[in-house]
């Protein structure tokens, strides 16, 4: 009986007020831990978000919100920012025969081959055949972070310029999506930068 009394006594308006205090608390919370892990030097979690942005990238591209974007250029940023269990994954034997079997459709049924696989078949390529020294070294160095910044500066760029303006770019019907998985190119190589170099 007591419970169903305080139960009317508490106004709506207090009570979403507690509720929104509750998310923000939790928001805070998930926040605070997500800063520990990443200045801890886990930048794992920033490396999947920039690579689940580029793929967005390019799948939107593929579909009706067809944009005047360089995606190709999103093949080497993906390379670059790849996470190493998914690098070693493809670089592995599952990469070798999708590789192999790519190349077979490619040269003896050319007209089956789909256009949209084009950018993640040449990513897988490029995993699988790239030698050991790039690989190794590039990826994770000063080298690839500028590369995957000046990557996401030029899309970023090309991306305002055919919006027509930065407001623009916001405005559109696809401009929302597009700049912001743009600005999430940037979250891995500029954290990178920021605990190695500074």
């Amino acid at each position: 009986m007591v419970y169903h009394r305080n139960l009317l006594q508490v106004q709506p308006s207090e009570a979403i007020y507690q509720d929104l205090r509750a998310i923000g608390t939790a928001s805070r919370d998930i926040g605070i831990q997500l800063a520990a892990t990443v200045s801890a030097g886990h930048f794992g979690f920033l490396r999947w978000l920039a690579t689940i942005a580029a793929i967005f990238l390019i799948v939107v591209d593929r579909t009706h919100w067809k944009t005047d974007l360089l995606t190709g250029l999103l093949v080497p940023y993906i390379w670059l920012n790849l996470p190493p269990i998914l690098f070693g994954f493809f670089r592995g034997e599952v990469g070798k025969w999708i590789s192999l079997i790519t190349v077979i459709v490619r040269l003896f049924i050319p007209r089956k081959f789909p256009e949209e696989a084009e950018l993640p078949v040449s990513l897988i390529l490029l995993i699988v055949v790239a030698p050991n020294l790039l690989a190794d070294s590039v990826r994770n160095s000063l080298a690839g972070i500028i590369v995957s910044l000046a990557i996401g500066c030029y899309l970023l760029v090309q991306h305002i310029n055919n919006a027509g303006g930065f407001r623009k770019a916001f405005a559109a019907q696809n401009g929302i999506p597009n700049t912001i998985g743009i600005l999430l190119l940037f979250v891995s190589p500029l954290w990178e930068i920021f605990h190695h170099y500074l």
